[in-house]
């Protein structure tokens, strides 16, 4: 039986006040027996939180009652057991490393494909201008090795700071296609979507909610392999139940 929820959501606003609700959800994650990470900071918040789905559902819609976060949109998976071992509510620098300050996702989001129509664009081979679609999986690479879109362009980088050198790298590659850029839950993409534009790529797309929002809205055609995921269940099927154990060209969580 699978009674755990799973949750995974992003927010890019401004948070000025950061360092005091950090305490504030601490006692609200601990009061519901939660476990898993929220991570705040000046640009926004991500979370990712497992317990009873009555506990889960009630911390989310805790934090929508802040007119900051009243959108949330959380995506929701199931395991037989909690993925992580503590509750832990953190203060970063940027929910998401990319040491690029003028990257701003609150003040303006680069346009994101929902995920039934980047399955149709593959489908067609072309989005609905004739375009060539490419698809560029902005995650490291030991989490591209357990799965990715079909052809998906991955430049191996093993951190995400590494990412705008590399599209500086091979932006020309990108120039005339429809270049839609994924990751896990649709963090990374957002911010690689806006630099792709700021550095003048005119065709790109964030994939709205990223690989797991494929999968829940989609067969998950077009995607091979798994969904690296940074809890033990380590890596999700398109079901978006744990894959297999013991895949070879997976690695670990721990890698």
């Amino acid at each position: 039986m699978t009674a755990v929820l799973n949750v995974s959501c992003y927010k890019f606003v401004a948070l000025p006040d950061a360092q005091a609700l950090r305490p504030v959800l601490l006692a609200r994650a601990q009061d519901l027996a939660l476990k898993g990470t929220v991570l705040l900071a000046e640009e926004g918040i991500n979370f990712f939180l497992a317990g009873t789905a009555e506990a889960v559902r009630s911390f989310v819609d805790g934090l929508r009652a802040d007119p900051r976060f009243a959108d949330l949109d959380a995506k929701e998976s199931w395991s037989e057991h909690v993925p992580f071992k503590r509750m832990l509510v953190k203060i970063k620098r940027e929910i998401i490393r990319m040491d690029h300050p003028t990257i701003r996702p609150a003040a303006g989001r680069a346009p994101s494909v929902a995920p039934a129509t980047l399955r149709r664009w593959l489908d067609q081979g072309h989005d609905d201008e004739g375009r060539p679609v490419v698809t560029l999986d902005t995650r490291n690479a030991f989490e591209v090795d357990c799965g990715s879109f079909a052809g998906a362009v991955d430049w191996r980088i093993h951190k995400f700071t590494e990412f705008p050198q590399a599209l500086r790298a091979h932006k020309a590659d990108l120039m005339d296609k429809t270049v839609v850029s994924f990751c896990t839950g649709g963090i990374r993409c957002e911010k690689a979507a806006i630099l792709m534009r700021e550095e003048g790529l005119p065709h790109v797309y964030q994939l709205e909610g990223g690989i797991l929002r494929y999968f829940e809205q989609t067969d998950g055609a077009h995607y091979q392999g798994g969904c690296f995921v940074f809890d033990e269940r380590e890596v999700l099927a398109p079901s978006l139940e744990p894959a297999p154990p013991h895949r070879s060209e997976c690695p670990t969580a721990t890698a």
